[in-house]
């Protein structure tokens, strides 16, 4: 059954039209996303600035807002409102050839970005591959930097962040330290890398130690540490292929 906003169900909404431009700036969306950001916008409220304007359904006026909240009641959600292509949007009472135009392509903007993100993001199939990325962030550092590197079900970067940093304690951690974010970000393994300034690759006596210590708490937490890498000058030192992990 295609979405009518004749249905049974909407009453649910009452009506008391006010046309955007004459309500509080507090309760503009253009004005709530320009002071805020889009954080603080609903989803009707989105949908409300593609449409731009409000209409008439029926002999009464909806804001656009209210003919955002009235699309998504019948369509149940922002995903399913996505799936729709132009010709079906517009068997949606109040929907004509110019929002559903502006809907389609809203969405198929957040589809080519998200797709090019993807493409874009850093795969790790093997120590080689982390190396080359972090490599030129920490080999010239005169620092020790210790970073905990996410990845999803992929393999895929989904973030990085620093949790130590310094002279000769730069590489230690606490395990806490690691899998807090990890956890948080549903992340599904991990790779640590950090640098030995000094430029020598071998792993210290401290670095085997630690790395024990998350490996045994990757088991606990569902999170396995996938290698431990050591940059250092040109080259690097892989745990895993060190038979360390």
């Amino acid at each position: 059954m295609r979405p009518t906003f004749e249905s049974a169900a909407e009453p649910e909404i009452q009506y008391d039209y006010v046309p955007i431009k004459d309500r509080d700036e507090a309760e503009r969306p253009r004005e709530k996303l320009l002071k805020n950001g889009p954080g603080v916008l609903s989803d009707a409220e989105l949908v409300a600035l593609i449409f731009g304007s409000g209409t008439r359904i029926g002999g009464r006026s909806l804001s656009a807002v209210e003919l955002g909240q009235a699309v998504l009641r019948a369509y149940g959600s922002l995903a399913e409102l996505a799936r729709r292509d132009a010709k079906s949007l517009m068997r949606t009472k109040g929907i004509g050839p110019a929002k559903a135009a502006q809907l389609v392509a809203s969405f198929e903007i957040g589809r080519r970005v998200e797709g090019a993100t993807e493409e874009e993001r850093i795969r790790v199939k093997s120590p080689a591959d982390a190396a080359a990325y972090y490599g030129p962030r920490l080999r010239d550092l005169k620092r020790e930097v210790f970073i905990v590197v996410l990845l999803n079900t992929a393999g895929i970067i989904i973030g990085d962040y620093t949790i130590s940093e310094g002279g000769l304690a730069g590489s230690i951690v606490e395990p806490r330290a690691v899998f807090e974010k990890a956890i948080l970000e549903h992340a599904a393994s991990i790779i640590c890398v950090h640098n030995h300034p000094s430029g020598n690759p071998e792993p210290s006596r401290e670095d085997i130690a630690i790395t024990k210590q998350l490996v045994e708490a990757g088991k606990l937490m569902g999170v396995p540490i996938n290698d431990h890498l050591i940059i250092a000058g040109r080259g690097y030192t892989s745990f895993a292929d060190r038979g360390l992990i």
